[in-house]
């Protein structure tokens, strides 16, 4: 199976681009004020761009090169999302230090009033309690952390199912 197109050109290129629209977007939600709340519409848009994206590698690669293995289809949609999470890392990075120090304050004292809006019995206690766990998951390195390995995961799941789907090999003749 001579190759013609080296997966990495596609993965780099496509990882970037994601990368940066996926920064556009958390800087849409910082500009109108959403960043503070969960706004499934973003998680949607973002969802739905890494689609694309990885699709869209594994189609340029299949293309250039006449056939792709599930393997290959694996390898680009998961270097397109790392690098993309690596991105994504590097804004979160420099917003929560840079841009505005205070983010996670505000979003979990945001958190504070919604669960007291939805459970107005709420002991202070049980607040303390919940506070405590979100404060052990909000620091940069934790969130980045998490950031990065969600859009592994993401990713692998995305390529497995577009890979089976689009998979064409020289047995498949």
């Amino acid at each position: 199976m001579g190759q013609t197109v080296d997966s990495k050109k596609i993965i780099l290129s496509n990882g970037v681009l994601l990368g940066l629209i996926t920064i556009a977007i958390a800087v849409i939600m910082y500009v109108t004020g959403l960043v503070y709340t969960y706004n499934w519409v973003s998680g949607v848009v973002g969802f739905l761009v890494m689609i694309a994206f990885i699709v869209l590698g594994m189609s340029t690669f299949k293309k250039e090169n006449t056939y792709l293995s599930l393997s290959q289809a694996l390898k680009i949609g998961i270097g397109i999302s790392l690098i993309a999470g690596i991105l994504g890392a590097l804004y979160q990075f420099v917003f929560f230090n840079y841009i505005d120090p205070e983010f996670m304050a505000k979003v979990l004292e945001n958190s504070r009033h919604q669960i007291i809006e939805q459970n107005p019995e709420v002991t202070q206690q049980q607040l303390d309690q919940i506070a405590s766990m979100q404060e052990n998951f909000s620091s940069p390195i934790i969130t980045a952390a998490m950031g990065i390995l969600s859009s592994l995961f993401l990713g692998f799941i995305i390529s497995l199912i577009s890979g089976l789907i689009m998979k064409k090999t020289e047995d498949s003749f």
